[in-house]
């Protein structure tokens, strides 16, 4: 069994503020995410970021905050 898999995961479909530790998030719909927190990024703020139905996007998210789609977030 792949490791990602095997630590589990949170499904989000709402606009509430989604707190953990996660290491990637995967759009299973066109998504936006309105606002994620991911330590030690540099750069723009991770803001209004758009994500097609199967993109995914690695990192350290410890909040995540839809402003529409579904997203799979896996847990570290």
């Amino acid at each position: 069994m792949d490791r990602d898999y095997a630590i589990g995961f949170e499904y989000i479909s709402d606009t509430a503020a989604h707190t953990g530790r996660f290491h990637e998030l995967t759009a299973l719909e066109a998504t936006v995410i309105a606002s994620a927190v991911v330590p030690n990024a540099t750069g723009n703020a991770f803001t209004s970021v758009p994500l097609g139905a199967g993109d995914s996007i690695r990192g350290l998210f410890t909040s995540v905050t839809l402003a529409s789609g579904k997203v799979v977030a896996y847990k570290v």
